[in-house]
């Protein structure tokens, strides 16, 4: 069968028709986990000034606010260059890619939010570089160093998901599912809500999730942006909010 491939003398399957293998599927578990070095558990995207402010305060509110985020804001820009950085890299256009790095890196409304994306992309690919070594990163490591630029947390998994030859649909909608887990967890936490209903919001943020990466996708890069403008102002204010637990 097209797209599937058994597994010797054993008679299971080990890649199914959806661009995945199983070892990179791994791989892709292991770095989008919240175990995974990249200090995600202190960014909040807002969110805790959000929390201030009463704009979010239980459940409903964080799925509203979320749904925002990844249809909207940093979801739709940064899926757009996860897939244009994606692209690029299975083309070789090391053009195209220092495109994607330097608009990733531009492209964010807030000191907090630029942080966010350039410490996790930094630290990402870090601890690839240590622990995860991949055939051909050096190449892109030069580009993102020619361009004098930090690499953006989107660009660097989209560099590590194509180079282990995880498709670009996959690899975004993982991306994006953990990106809403760690905003679910950080409004988990300054609600607060329960374990359960932090569940029960990633549940509901699933199909938004898919829709998100389908939108980006398919979007012509001319229409790159966002328009979670509450977003960007909670994100604004919480540099001088008084008590802060989270980075942005």
């Amino acid at each position: 069968m097209a797209g599937i491939r058994m597994a010797a003398g054993m008679g299971i399957r080990t890649d199914v028709d959806n661009g995945v293998s199983t070892h990179a599927l791994t791989r892709l578990l292991a770095w989008l986990s919240p175990g995974f070095p990249v200090g995600g558990f202190s960014y909040s995207h807002g969110i805790e000034a959000a929390v201030e402010q009463g704009l979010v305060r239980d459940r409903a509110t964080l799925i509203v606010w979320l749904d925002g985020i990844l249809r909207h804001g940093a979801g739709r820009t940064d899926g757009m260059l996860f897939a244009a950085a994606h692209r690029a890299v299975l083309a070789g256009d090391e053009v195209a890619f220092a495109w994607a790095v330097e608009r990733a890196d531009i492209l964010r409304a807030s000191a907090e939010t630029a942080l966010e994306s350039r410490a996790q992309g930094q630290a990402f690919l870090l601890a690839i570089r240590a622990a995860w070594p991949l055939d051909g990163l050096a190449r892109w490591d030069a580009v993102i160093a020619a361009t004098g630029r930090p690499v953006a947390y989107a660009v660097a998994v989209a560099l590590a998901a194509s180079l282990i030859g995880v498709a670009e649909g996959p690899a975004l909608t993982a991306y994006l599912h953990a990106f809403a887990a760690n905003l679910v967890s950080a409004g988990v936490r300054l609600v607060p809500l329960g374990q359960t209903d932090g569940q029960r919001a990633l549940a509901a943020l699933d199909p938004i999730t898919h829709r998100a990466a389908e939108t980006a996708l398919a979007a012509p890069l001319d229409d790159l942006g966002g328009r979670a403008m509450a977003v960007d102002w909670t994100s604004m204010i919480h540099e001088t909010q008084y008590t802060r637990l989270f980075r942005s």
